[in-house]
């Protein structure tokens, strides 16, 4: 687990939500799972990766960019890692950022540009993909402001939201990769059922935020087509009303179309639509 910062809090409510509890003591670096077989270590998150690779630790929440940056191909088949899953949070972009005012038009205008990282490997290879050379100063943080003090030409950082780069008025040039937290395993991971097991429960928690369970009446007269507007993950659950001519619905509809559906359903006559939150489902 990551030891501090918006990662580590991620992280942390993840697995209370999929029931892995513990219990931290005074920020110390281990922490007991109550009444599974399974120890937690609390490191730095871009050492995670490199751990998992060596054996140290069997799993590891980090993010995406971090196993990059650490050379392990998570999709080639002699990486010692592989990512089990992708956690659908902590989602950021890596991007080139240049001044406003900046000519540089592509990757390519950098060629023996310096650029300053926190992502060194990554970056190579992608200008090099983009037959560029530059010098690259490698840092640990606070990349945005080494352009105004003169020591880069560009900066390859972590965008978010932009607030930050408009505050150093910067702009993306390109960008290089999308990236989001993931839960890694190591290929010599030492208990495969206990793992399996982890990787289920945190299934049922990060599909459970994709999915709202939405109730409704309808006239069975128009079952059918309420239907067609939500189908549900197999089918709806059809429950009867005392009066015969109505009928009950329960399913499972994606977050994201849950508006819309309501207002569809409305039109079409349903009535005592609700909707209510999932927090944890399988599937």
């Amino acid at each position: 687990m990551p030891s501090k910062g918006r990662l580590s809090e991620i992280a942390e409510e993840l697995l209370s939500q999929a029931g892995l509890k513990y219990r931290r003591q005074n920020r110390g670096l281990f922490a007991r799972v109550s009444g599974l077989p399974i120890d937690i270590i609390f490191l730095r998150t871009d050492d995670i990766p490199t751990l998992c690779a060596e054996g140290a630790i069997d799993m590891g929440v980090t993010g995406s960019d971090l196993v990059e940056e650490s050379g392990y191909g998570v999709s080639d088949n002699a990486s010692p890692i592989e990512t089990r899953m992708q956690l659908g949070v902590g989602r950021c972009r890596l991007a080139i950022c240049i001044p406003d005012d900046s000519e540089f038009k592509s990757a390519k205008d950098l060629d023996t540009k310096r650029i300053a990282t926190s992502f060194p490997t990554v970056t190579k290879t992608y200008l090099a993909a983009h037959h560029a050379t530059s010098h690259l100063v490698s840092l640990s943080g606070s990349v945005e402001v080494m352009i105004g003090l003169g020591v880069a030409d560009a900066i390859v950082d972590l965008v978010e939201t932009g607030s930050t780069l408009a505050a150093n008025r910067l702009r993306i040039l390109e960008e290089i990769g999308s990236y989001e937290t993931v839960l890694i395993q190591g290929k010599n991971c030492r208990d495969k059922e206990t793992a399996d097991r982890v990787v289920r429960r945190l299934e049922g928690v990060v599909i459970a935020r994709d999915y709202s369970l939405l109730e409704y009446n309808i006239l069975r007269s128009k079952l059918a087509a309420a239907e067609a507007i939500t189908p549900g993950f197999n089918s709806p659950t059809v429950n009867s009303l005392e009066d015969s001519d109505w009928c009950s619905i329960r399913v499972m509809v994606k977050r994201k179309e849950v508006i819309d559906a309501m207002e569809k359903l409305e039109a079409l006559g349903a009535s005592a639509i609700m909707e209510t939150a999932i927090s944890n489902c399988r599937l």
